[in-house]
């Protein structure tokens, strides 16, 4: 079994690669999301090459390997099944499942998430949204777009929330942009940098910072 170090790395690393649609993760990322200096993070990469999981070359970047991105997928797999496991058996509220799956994710074995998956009737999303890869390494993404993106005055659906942000997490929830509930685009101001919508049956307005915006991604009703 990998170390909790490993895994962090290679999960961060496809995260990153995920966000930006490169496959090329820069070293300056990887060490930012880990919250470690460049050297630190330099050296553990190199430590990943040597072990098969990343491909890396200097003042370039790091790639993952096929079985780098296997594990990547394990881990998250591990750690969006224990979100949704303790928001749905627990009570837990989205926003606090984060850190405790960032714990978990890496002591909980293969036979306990095989009972975890069964339980929660093997989801595809986890309390955010997020694609929970299946067994087999496999992930489906739904088609989506986020709140900048999206067509104007259409009814949309909320799809997924990319910020774990427990404070970013319970403002989205204060303004009623939970899972499934339907949306519409009404105006975008880049002068203001701003994005007004109706929320619900409603129809409350409501307007975010173009920040904010691009983390609520939407999709067809």
């Amino acid at each position: 079994m990998a170390s909790s170090t490993v895994e962090d790395y290679i999960k961060h690393i496809y995260l990153i690669s995920e966000k930006s649609g490169q496959n090329q993760v820069s070293m300056g990322h990887i060490a930012e999301a880990l919250g470690v200096v460049p050297g630190t993070a330099t050296t553990m990469v190199k430590a990943l090459a040597d072990a098969g999981l990343v491909e890396y070359a200097p003042r370039v970047g790091v790639d993952l390997t096929e079985h780098g991105r296997k594990l990547a997928l394990h881990v998250l797999r591990r750690h969006r099944l224990i979100e949704q496991f303790l928001v749905e058996f627990l009570g837990f509220d989205w926003s606090e499942v984060h850190e405790e799956a960032e714990c978990l994710e890496h002591v909980v074995s293969d036979l306990l998430l095989d009972r975890i998956d069964k339980k929660l009737g093997h989801p595809t999303e986890d309390p955010h949204g997020d694609p929970i890869p299946s067994a087999q390494g496999e992930l489906l993404h739904g088609s989506s777009e986020c709140l900048i993106a999206c067509p104007l005055d259409t009814q949309l659906l909320v799809a997924r929330i990319t910020d774990q942000d427990p404070d970013f997490l319970q403002y989205i929830a204060g303004a009623g942009l939970t899972l499934g509930m339907s949306v519409r685009v009404v105006e975008r101001s880049l002068s203001a940098e701003s994005v007004r919508l109706e929320v619900g049956a409603t129809e409350a307005s409501l307007t975010l910072g173009l920040g904010a915006a691009a983390k609520v991604l939407v999709r067809a009703g």
